[in-house]
């Protein structure tokens, strides 16, 4: 593999994939260190000495050291960009690129010379594999490839850890939940604004006295602006700030939720991994009609979608959800059930194993 080591999703494909009775040796920048307790320790890291951006281009000669070495069955590159660069001027195959989503939906767009090298880097793999129909769409719009349904792997959820757990909750107490980085394409403020909405304009004209929270678990450079915003909206005693949280406490903050706010304002959310997670906890969702969260909803009955920006809306929905505790839980089941069935990370892995082999043989038949 070579991708940054200090992402979760790296660290979760490595570890998943040694369990899994492979060799797996992954290949980061000086810059993208990995935590030395997330991965496993049969995990073979490879530290490239120069870090980011130009790290993409002046590693070539140690990466390749590296693969003769190694010798991998398959080089598998995560993150069509940066790491794709890299992937591509080391020309060793076969290669298979998984593409994440910023890297096809905001990168080509930032300028002339970036969509030429998203399009050669797309074009240098021998497979390509996505998380998403959306972003497999996507790819679609750059070069003339298609992405068949096999080589979409989500990023799936281990569906032990993330579910229901057995908690005494407060009755008169409601709260609402969203755990994402804060920056303005997450459409958080959208979130406090439906919270807003919610509080001084819906809410009085009910006879409803249940006290309200929402938690904000995520940091990011958009947090005092939005801290701003609570408090020019009179809302200190509702929304909180909890900070960024490490994965392993995930299951367990959002089991504190009874409604989860999915609040992202443009497509390049392509795969809505904490929606996912909250549906998998039995959270009922509501989130905004972007892409990536359009596969994983099924509207109305595993999950509510609103249109992006529209906090009215999401006001209306959450006010919908308090007032009835029976669809509450009917969703709460049908997500469930909808996770369980599409999106088991164990299943998802089996995927990625099935595009392994089918491409080491293809290869071999040359």
């Amino acid at each position: 593999m070579l991708a940054a080591g200090n992402d979760i999703h790296s660290v979760r494909w490595a570890n998943q994939l040694l369990e899994n009775g492979h060799q797996v040796h992954l290949c980061y920048l000086s810059n993208h260190k990995p935590a030395s307790d997330k991965f496993n320790r049969e995990v073979k890291l490879h530290e490239l000495k120069v870090p980011s951006p130009a790290g993409y281009y002046l590693n070539v000669i140690q990466l390749k050291k590296l693969l003769r070495e190694i010798k991998p069955d398959i080089f598998n590159v995560h993150y069509a960009s940066g790491y794709g660069t890299l992937g591509r001027l080391v020309r060793y195959t076969p290669y298979l690129l998984s593409v994440y989503g910023s890297d096809v939906y905001d990168f080509p767009y930032s300028n002339k010379l970036n969509m030429h090298i998203i399009k050669k880097n797309l074009k240098a793999a021998d497979e390509l594999a996505s998380t998403s129909k959306a972003m497999a769409l996507q790819v679609s719009k750059l070069i003339d490839y298609q992405i068949t349904d096999s080589n979409i792997t989500p990023f799936g959820v281990d569906t032990k850890k993330f579910c229901k757990f057995d908690i005494t909750k407060n009755d008169n107490q409601l709260i609402i939940g969203s755990i994402k980085k804060l920056a303005p394409k997450y459409g958080m403020k959208y979130g406090i604004l439906a919270v807003d909405y919610l509080v001084h304009k819906l809410l009085p004209s009910t006879e409803s006295q249940i006290s309200l929270k929402y938690y904000i678990y995520g940091d990011g450079d958009e947090k005092k602006e939005l801290e701003t915003l609570v408090a020019e909206r009179k809302l200190n005693h509702i929304v909180e700030f909890k900070g960024r949280i490490p994965n392993e406490k995930v299951p367990n903050a959002l089991n504190e939720f009874d409604i989860f706010l999915g609040n992202s304002i443009l497509d390049s959310e392509s795969f809505g991994v904490a929606i996912v997670e909250a549906m998998a906890c039995e959270v009922p969702v509501i989130v905004t009609d972007v892409e990536g969260f359009k596969e994983v909803v099924d509207h109305g009955n595993a999950g509510i979608m609103v249109p992006r920006k529209d906090y009215v809306a999401m006001a209306n929905k959450i006010l919908e959800l308090i007032n009835d505790s029976g669809k509450r839980e009917n969703i709460s089941k049908l997500e469930r059930k909808r996770v369980v069935e599409n999106y088991n990370w164990l299943d998802n892995v089996k995927k990625m194993e099935s595009i392994y082999k089918k491409l080491i043989e293809s290869s071999l038949s040359y």
